[in-house]
């Protein structure tokens, strides 16, 4: 089971503690995010990966303007 923790007071978000997110296929933080754009006849897909392992994160699909 996993143990839960009450934070006793809150704290404002310095900038030193936003950091990069890691890449859960290498293990290492992602400064850069590639892209590469598939045209296809149901719009346009987009698949970003990460600059180090180039694995893919995710992808995204955009219809056209006319399939709503």
């Amino acid at each position: 089971m996993i143990k839960l923790e009450e934070q006793a007071e809150e704290r404002a978000l310095q900038p030193s503690d936003i950091k990069n997110p890691i890449c859960p296929f290498c293990s290492k933080e992602i400064r850069k995010i590639y892209m590469h754009e598939v045209k296809s006849y149901l719009g346009r897909c987009y698949f970003y990966y990460c600059s180090e392992c180039l694995k893919v994160l995710g992808l995204s699909h955009r219809k056209g303007f006319w399939m709503g």
